[in-house]
């Protein structure tokens, strides 16, 4: 954990700078409706842009007003400072609209050398699947032509199975965080995640397996409240820590940053014989984000099924402040939740505040106790 921690100290880390270094070219992007496996197929590092909570706006804030979500203008904040300089390009999606301020804001500042939109449908049908596989092969062939590479099917193929065997690892750690006695916290399985965004898969793969055989035998200390987090973009361990610190271990989440970019991902799909069809199937047909049209029955379930298999206790969502995706999915999780007889903590967060943190934890605390524990 520590190394995976150093990792996550810096943007720019040890392993971006040796991929670089090597004549590697590093793309990033936010949202997890990107096909990492294309960039990985085109020896393109496909790096995950945070903001780690964060603070400093002063820049963004000129371009970004101050309703829009803290996080896309933190992300903002450290494009603008020059401290993602070392990136080669950006690939943008319309995760949301605040994200797509984000990006073009981005653009028009700094052009970045590689700049590329991918509109991801916000439905899941036939003709959806066959425009997001078309926006699919749009990519492949941008890839191609700015960085001179071919982007076979047989190098796509290997991508694709690479990259669900380190969701299929991603998984199985979930199950330690699961255990009657769990092997990690909640901020510890959060820093896994986010490393993952920052290193070569080669070298995440092979950090996940150490990690897997360091954690068989170990356990968190103390009998604590199991909870589940989920809601909008959180990238802030010292969030998990300021509510693991009361009494509670986050034993399973929902977070785009978390889960959501590796459970549902590995759903079966029937499209083998087209891989741009089936990346297409993989990505819109496993998506549990409240940005998709008509599929909150499946992201209720999604929860649902998480709730049960951690055996949590209770459930806290939470949402930044201005993101209305997921204020208003909250609320209707939480209502939903609360009939099949679920405890929830609905809380709204400035994100990068950790002023904020004092009064999430009387909250937290005071749920805890409600729910039958806590300190």
């Amino acid at each position: 954990m520590d190394y995976i921690n150093d990792i996550n100290q810096t943007f720019e880390n040890k392993h971006v700078r040796a991929f670089r270094e090597a004549g590697g070219k590093v793309v990033g992007f936010t949202c997890v409706f990107t096909p990492v496996e294309l960039l990985d197929a085109a020896g393109v590092m496909p790096y995950r842009i945070k903001a780690l909570g964060h603070p400093e706006t002063d820049l963004a804030d000129g371009r970004l007003s101050r309703f829009n979500c803290r996080f896309c203008r933190s992300c903002l904040q450290l494009g603008l400072d020059g401290t993602y300089d070392f990136l080669d390009g950006i690939l943008e999606s319309n995760g949301c609209d605040q994200l797509r301020g984000m990006y073009e804001n981005w653009e028009y500042a700094s052009a970045p050398g590689f700049f590329h939109y991918l509109k991801a449908p916000h439905q899941l049908h036939p003709d959806a699947l066959d425009h997001y596989a078309l926006e699919l092969a749009r990519l492949r062939t941008a890839l191609e032509q700015h960085f001179g590479v071919t982007i076979t099917d047989d190098r796509l193929r290997d991508s694709m199975v690479r990259h669900r065997r380190i969701r299929a690892k991603l998984v199985a750690l979930d199950r330690l965080r699961e255990q009657e006695r769990p092997a990690m916290t909640g901020s510890e399985a959060l820093q896994v995640v986010l490393a993952g965004g920052a290193v070569p898969a080669s070298v995440y793969e092979e950090l996940l397996d150490r990690l897997a055989a360091d954690l068989a035998h170990r356990h968190v200390d103390r009998p604590r409240v199991r909870l589940l987090l989920g809601g909008a973009a959180t990238d802030e361990p010292a969030l998990f820590e300021a509510i693991e610190d009361v009494g509670a271990t986050v034993v399973a989440d929902t977070f785009c940053f978390g889960a959501r970019s590796y459970g549902p991902l590995l759903c079966e799909t029937k499209g083998a014989g087209d891989l741009l069809r089936t990346l297409a199937e993989i990505y819109l047909g496993g998506s549990r984000c409240p940005r998709m049209f008509d599929e909150f029955d499946g992201r209720l379930a999604f929860v649902t099924e998480a709730v049960a298999e951690a055996r949590a206790d209770g459930v806290i969502l939470v949402n930044n402040k201005f993101c209305d995706l997921h204020g208003f999915d909250n609320v209707l999780l939480r209502m939903r939740l609360e009939e099949q007889g679920v405890p929830v903590l609905a809380l709204e967060k400035e994100y990068g505040s950790p002023a904020d943190h004092g009064r999430m934890r009387t909250r937290v605390q005071a749920f805890l106790e409600r729910i039958g524990g806590g300190r």
